[in-house]
């Protein structure tokens, strides 16, 4: 078995087409406009598989791709009882394996999340500092202007 999972991290609406070609120029997956995925599928014949991520909705605005392909071998069964054991283990130790780099990709990708949601929390933050200095400078102007009006209308003025 044969995968790949892909997440669109950065960039215009985070959409992105993929397109997986195999050895013999047949289109094995395709989609358009999706910003993650994930897809596994057996390998019909031996040979070079070319994944394909397009930008050509939003061709102006750069995007940043995570994505992992995930490489399996097919099972070999022997009718003999002691490799039969020793296959079996053998299959389960491969299962292990293969959840625990299902578990890492998981892990890669909520990093990668975090940094991405990090960097929007500092960037509303910094807004808002900036928002309220501006509301505290407009606070103070309107202070000074009321005094001086209020100071202005209870001056006495004489007539000469």
């Amino acid at each position: 078995m044969t995968g790949l999972a892909f997440e669109v991290v950065e960039g215009g609406f985070l959409d992105i087409d993929i397109k997986l070609i195999g050895p013999d120029g047949k289109v094995v997956y395709q989609q358009e406009r999706e910003s993650n995925g994930r897809f596994t599928f057996p390998a019909h014949m031996d040979g070079v598989f070319t994944y394909c991520f397009g930008n050509k909705m939003s061709t102006m605005t750069p995007k940043i791709v995570m994505f992992s392909m995930d490489l399996g071998e097919a099972s070999k069964k022997d009718g003999v009882d002691g490799e039969a054991s020793h296959n079996k283990l053998e299959d389960m130790i491969k299962d292990l394996g293969s959840a625990l780099t299902a578990v890492k990709h998981e892990q890669d990708y909520m990093e990668v999340r975090e940094k991405i949601h990090r960097a929007i929390n500092d960037s509303t933050n910094s807004r808002v500092v900036l928002w309220s200095f501006f509301e505290a400078l407009v606070l103070v102007a309107m202070t000074m202007g009321q005094v001086y009006y209020l100071k202005r209308f209870f001056e006495v003025r004489r007539v000469v």
